[in-house]
């Protein structure tokens, strides 16, 4: 376990230091297994109830697709900056 940690925290440091504390968690952390999703399932049911669970996954979707309109818009301004300085080969001159 130390020699993995270790590799991944000197192919880090290679990278950057802004992701270190994502490296370091333990190998139990992943992403929850079918059981585990039932689990989470049954407890969100628990605490919202059946009948706002609707407008809650409603909602969530619609932030997502904000989300990425946002995303799309950005990447579109972005692009027109780009052609807008007029050297669209990217050529620097000194």
């Amino acid at each position: 376990m130390r020699s993995v940690l270790n590799r991944s925290v000197r192919s880090l440091r290679r990278l950057s230091l802004t992701a270190a504390p994502v490296l370091l968690l333990p190998a139990c952390a992943s992403m929850p297994g079918g059981n585990e999703w039932l689990w989470i399932g049954l407890v969100v049911l628990l605490m919202f109830g059946g009948a706002k669970l609707p407008s809650l996954m409603r909602s969530m979707g619609s932030g997502i697709n904000e989300f990425k309109k946002g995303l799309k818009e950005g990447e579109s301004d972005d692009a027109k900056k780009l052609d807008g300085d007029g050297d669209s080969k990217g050529d620097a001159k000194p």
